[in-house]
């Protein structure tokens, strides 16, 4: 049910990413929320910019999508998302999962919006801990590419290597 996904996939990708994003309106900012939340374009993006996404199928559907991404001498989860009526099933976790046994740094971290709970509580549950907001700044400026006011809103986890 987990598979790589391929450039076939990109338009259900994008639905899926889009429509489980529906979630964060009226949760971040107004002036970081847009519709379409990813256009086609970020996410040609991200993948041109090495980011690795795999999605949960069942038949010929796309559940969930996430991406996972090696920086320097650390590894990003990026854009996880499962479709808002599939959210329950386990899928995030197994997606997850599969992206952590992926991993080549001992050192896993994530980025959400500080607004998000569920989404920090998902990866809390998952061995991931906050990090200070000192070191998300700059963990969040040396691994991603976010505008300023992104920073200011925003979280980062990171696994903790004994835990894996």
């Amino acid at each position: 049910m987990i598979r790589s996904l391929l450039p076939s996939d990109f338009d259900d990708m994008l639905k899926v990413i889009n429509d489980a994003a529906q979630a964060y309106k009226g949760i971040i900012t107004d002036d970081r929320w847009k519709e379409s939340y990813m256009s086609a374009g970020e996410l040609k993006e991200e993948i041109e910019t090495s980011v690795r996404f795999f999605g949960w199928a069942e038949g010929r559907h796309l559940l969930g999508v996430t991406g996972i991404q090696a920086i320097k001498d650390t590894t990003l989860i990026r854009h996880a998302y499962v479709l808002p009526g599939c959210q329950g099933r386990g899928i995030g976790t197994r997606l997850l999962e599969h992206l952590l046994g992926l991993a080549e740094t001992p050192e896993i971290l994530v980025g959400t919006w500080a607004d998000a709970t569920w989404a920090i509580r998902f990866y809390e549950k998952h061995g991931f801990k906050l990090v200070s907001s000192r070191e998300k700044d700059r963990l969040l400026r040396t691994y991603w590419n976010i505008p300023e006011r992104q920073v200011g809103t925003s979280v980062v986890l990171k696994t903790i290597p004994s835990l894996q």
